[in-house]
């Protein structure tokens, strides 16, 4: 009933607050070491900064210029992990980097590419090389002017789809994980979090209890601390817009580029998307509503440039099919310039007035997502009682059991199983699910057991997945989240998806708990 009030009995051991890739990466964590974890996303998983990202697992070459030693170093360490963990949604990528005349020596560059490829335990990625732009490959796109590179490695990450499938992670190991559910408040009473939640598509009230609180709100962790938890003038986090474009191919090789700009700032474009190529990010403060980030004038122009400083062909505004943009809730530091501003994550700890302990969470990339966890269960740990060890290291996500250089041979797999697939569609189908792409197709043995078709190689099958087990329930989860199908729907195809989603998450009720634990 709309607008009712329940208070469940039981006491869960820790209650998250937001669904990015820090708030499921503790969720994860936790559930996994024996704790009960209940999770809260207001909106959908990974609609904020952790699908505004530039979709890189790295080290972050350019942070050695501010000397965060510890923190290159530990995302270094990072990536062949993540990798091994997830290898149908992470790969190894190649990046060039020419040379700019005016700009960073090239000693300078490549004593940084020297630490970088030595201190982060590198083990299977390839190290840095030098390129005669004249004759490589990768120098065809670009200027004649541009006649030396260096090209170094890191990894690709489809961001979206790695924080679902932490959650689906958590909630196939015992987390209730609720979507489209704001926390109202949070009162604790003899120590322990009395948690006022509403379901935002039915209105329901719900009061949950937990013994300890994670703040893992990304932008909206200020407002958590003011807002829910009541207390005046808190001013923690810089929000920090980065934006992106896509535009059409600019070039068919698969390694990506690191550009220099002028103004001491980089800029990457990517191979994205099969068709397209991603150029960013921006660096900007920001003082809006985080639901309204939106790029700029501003921002488009300096991409352009930026990008067209080394481009033969030049980028233009007529090249864009779409943009992006997200804010980085970096711990306030005091940095004097936004792109100088720490990427390190920010863990403190509280109690509140009758002793009930909570943890904030400020600032933090992708790439250490799984660290920052761990250090939050340490925190957890101290302050309610240790359960468990830390596991996530050799923890495969879902779908991703299978090794790190094995993505071709399960396609090979699928189509064997699957013969009436499009190479490209099973290509599509183990980046996106891994070994899940057999669940998701179940026992179809031609085109018409895949169901209503919605365009390109969309069927009915994979929006009924996504509903069950990924909690979708728009055509913007599906198409700008869940698959990126929305870069080549037209919108009367787009409109089509998001009506059938929204028709059978109301009918299954799958909106606010897409199996959770506790169902």
């Amino acid at each position: 009933m709309p607008g009712s009030k329940s208070v469940r009995s039981d006491i869960f051991d820790v209650f998250v607050i937001g669904g990015g890739i820090n708030g499921c990466g503790i969720a994860r964590d936790a559930v996994g070491r024996g704790y009960s974890v209940f999770l809260a996303e207001m909106n959908d998983l990974a609609s904020g900064t952790s699908s505004g990202s530039t979709k890189l697992i790295h080290g972050g070459l350019r942070y050695l210029e501010y000397y965060e030693f510890r923190l290159v170093r530990e995302a270094l360490m990072e990536r062949e992990i993540l990798w091994r963990n997830a290898p149908h949604i992470i790969w190894p990528m190649r990046f060039v980097l020419p040379l700019h005349k005016g700009l960073r020596p090239a000693w300078l560059v490549r004593l940084g590419l020297f630490i970088y490829d030595h201190i982060g335990g590198r083990k299977l990625l390839p190290k840095t090389r030098t390129l005669d732009m004249r004759t490589d490959p990768a120098g065809k796109p670009l200027k004649a002017s541009y006649r030396r590179a260096f090209e170094y490695s890191d990894c690709w990450v489809n961001d979206a789809r790695f924080v679902v499938l932490n959650a689906r992670d958590a909630a196939d190991r015992g987390a209730d994980v609720r979507i489209r559910t704001r926390v109202v408040s949070a009162e604790d009473e003899n120590g322990i979090w009395n948690i006022r939640i509403q379901n935002l598509l039915t209105g329901e009230m719900e009061t949950v209890r937990a013994r300890y609180l994670v703040n893992a709100a990304g932008p909206w962790v200020d407002h958590v601390i003011s807002g829910v938890l009541g207390q005046n003038d808190v001013h923690n986090v810089r929000l920090v817009k980065g934006s992106h474009i896509v535009v059409r191919q600019k070039f068919s090789d698969p390694r990506a580029y690191f550009f220099q700009n002028a103004d001491g700032r980089i800029i990457f474009a990517i191979p994205y998307e099969e068709d397209f190529t991603l150029i960013g990010t921006t660096d900007e403060d920001y003082d809006g509503d985080p639901r309204e980030v939106a790029i700029s004038d501003r921002e488009t122009d300096y991409l352009c440039a930026a990008a067209s400083e080394y481009f033969a062909e030049p980028v233009t505004r007529d090249d864009i099919v779409w943009t992006y943009s997200g804010v980085r809730p970096l711990f306030d530091d005091g940095a004097s310039k936004a792109q100088e501003a720490t990427r390190d994550y920010v863990l403190k700890s509280e109690t509140a007035r009758e002793g009930a302990p909570m943890l904030h969470v400020f600032g933090g990339k992708i790439t250490t997502y799984r660290k920052l966890a761990e250090s939050a269960l340490e925190k957890i740990g101290e302050a309610i009682g240790k359960k468990g060890e830390p596991w996530t290291e050799t923890g495969v996500l879902p779908g991703g059991d299978f090794p790190a250089n094995g993505y071709e041979q399960q396609v090979d797999a699928l189509l064997r199983d699957y013969a009436f697939l499009e190479r490209s569609c099973a290509a599509r189908l183990i980046r996106l699910y891994g070994l899940g792409a057999r669940d998701l197709l179940g026992g179809a043995r031609s085109i018409d057991d895949l169901g209503r078709h919605f365009g390109l190689d969309l069927y009915e099958v994979e929006l009924r997945y996504l509903a069950a087990r990924e909690w979708a329930v728009s055509g913007e989860d599906v198409l700008w989240r869940r698959t990126k199908r929305g870069l080549w729907l037209t919108s009367q195809e787009a409109a089509e998806v998001d009506n059938y989603m929204r028709n059978i998450s109301g009918m299954q009720d799958q909106a606010a708990n897409a199996g959770g634990g506790h169902a």
